[in-house]
């Protein structure tokens, strides 16, 4: 089965930051991949803005070895890629002169109603000076659409001086706050999973689900973001945004539609029905840690203090027990779990359902183990359906809980694409469906905001765990005082 290509109009795409570590991983070789399967050609263009006084031919260079790194290009020719850099052009600005915004202007098509896409991948205390100057140079036409990256603030109060700057420009409509995880074919199969079929729908209820699992894992350590992390920690970094959304689209009620604004009502009444964790509960119902170094084979594996040089309490995994407080998720506790340094790079979703009330088979038939549905986001993207069947051969029943593996690198003949490479033409097209509104970044910050202040008053230190495991024991009793565990496949 392959994918069928759809050509969006064409546009400017100006990526400020454009020299950056973002861009250079994700964004050029995302776009160079979209314009390789031909959903775009040369009558677009992508503008990089930097602070780098880099000429256009050693930019397309950049990009080039960038692509050549993070991205596929064995796929395709040199000529395509070639074609491709064709469309790059480089520009340096500093956003606090206003001198530099002409130069820009300059640069871009005079036709206000061609579509112009500006990408932020800067730090957001520079949101509200772009989207101003953007503004004051007569940029933000009423085709443009702005996109920014996580994170949005680090606390209410600070994400709102961030939307009310950024709003003074732009309207709502044209404002695409993105998080990637909602670009990724499993998290948007779940939607599918669920409104597509008659088999699950009925069933995605506190009368046949017993709990929730959302996992993201990583492998890695904060390599070389230590100063960024250190003014972040998981919680703002993981939780505030990429788990709370895959909560809302795991729970949510059916939409409408499958349009932007009734998907986003619909996760806006889960984030503002998750039950407050304030005060003492946070002690129960959360846990925080930070890895320590190991040797492992003969190398030494630094912990986070020793990445920053120094002691810190800032916390590399985070374990909540949430609850959604309404009536088809009342008494279901949703887990979240996410760290650096752990045993495997997993991101995955795990609905477990509800034991069956009585078994008419005998003890000799084995243990009959609950069902579950599995997403997984990454590695291997792809959908797991565990159930209880016979063993084969003869000599009596008995049972073996095997999956239905749906793995969409097998069933679908067609390179499986970076999330970015959907998202970065969804602007393009103008469908917010899969971009956070306004209303939910603050619904999630005003959840989150409590528990980092418990935390804070607390003045308890994260527990350690060692690099390499699943995380501080501690967050293994979260769980297992509730009588389940952790799904941790094996590979």
């Amino acid at each position: 089965m392959t994918t069928r290509i759809i050509p969006v109009t064409p546009f400017d795409y100006v990526v400020f930051g454009g020299s950056g570590d973002l861009a250079c991983r994700k964004l050029l070789p995302a776009l160079f991949h979209r314009f390789a399967d031909g959903q775009f050609d040369e009558s677009s263009r992508i503008l990089a803005v930097s602070r780098s006084g880099m000429a256009r031919e050693a930019y397309r260079a950049m990009a080039a070895e960038a692509i050549g790194e993070h991205g596929s290009p064995g796929d395709h020719d040199g000529e395509v890629l070639s074609r491709f850099l064709g469309c790059l052009d480089h520009i340096h600005l500093d956003v606090t002169d206003p001198a530099g915004w002409a130069a820009l202007a300059d640069r871009l098509d005079r036709d206000e109603t061609r579509i112009r896409a500006f990408y932020l991948a800067v730090a957001p205390d520079l949101f509200g000076p772009i989207c101003e100057g953007l503004g004051e140079a007569g940029l933000a036409t009423a085709n443009s659409r702005v996109v920014l990256e996580k994170p949005l603030g680090y606390d209410l109060t600070s994400a709102e001086a961030i939307n009310e700057a950024v709003g003074r420009v732009f309207a709502e409509r044209q404002i695409y706050r993105i998080d990637h995880y909602l670009g990724k074919e499993t998290v948007q199969n779940l939607m599918a999973l669920r409104f597509a079929n008659a088999l699950f729908e009925p069933l995605w209820n506190s009368a046949q689900i017993d709990h929730v699992q959302i996992t993201v894992a990583e492998e890695i350590g904060v390599e070389g973001r230590a100063d960024y992390y250190e003014a972040s920690g998981a919680l703002r970094d993981m939780v505030q945004n990429h788990l709370l959304q895959l909560l809302c689209l795991v729970a949510l009620e059916p939409p409408a539609a499958f349009t932007a604004d009734a998907v986003r009502d619909e996760k806006l009444k889960i984030l503002t029905a998750l039950k407050p964790i304030t005060g003492d509960a946070a002690a129960d119902l959360t846990v925080r840690g930070q890895y320590r170094g190991v040797a492992a084979g003969g190398a030494d594996i630094p912990g986070y203090a020793d990445e920053l040089g120094r002691a810190s309490g800032t916390e590399t995994f985070v374990a909540i027990k949430a609850e959604v407080e309404n009536w088809r998720w009342a008494g279901v506790p949703f887990y979240l779990r996410t760290g650096k340094r752990m045993a495997r790079r997993a991101s995955e979703i795990v609905i477990e359902f509800r034991s069956i009330p009585h078994s008419i088979f005998g003890p000799e038939a084995g243990r009959i183990l609950v069902n579950q549905l599995v997403l997984r986001l990454q590695p291997d993207e792809g959908v797991k359906l565990y159930l209880m069947i016979k063993d084969p051969g003869p000599g009596g029943m008995r049972l073996r809980q095997v999956p239905l593996n749906l793995s969409f690198a097998e069933t679908f003949d067609t390179r499986p694409p970076d999330a970015y490479e959907r998202l970065l033409l969804d602007v393009v097209r103008g469908n917010q469906t899969l971009f956070m509104r306004r209303d939910e970044v603050a619904a999630a910050w005003a959840w989150i905001d409590p528990i980092r202040a418990s935390w804070d008053a607390s003045r308890t230190a994260p527990h350690g765990y060692r690099a390499g495991t699943w995380g501080p024991s501690a967050a293994i009793a979260l769980i297992e005082r509730d009588r389940r565990t952790w799904h941790e496949e094996a590979e």
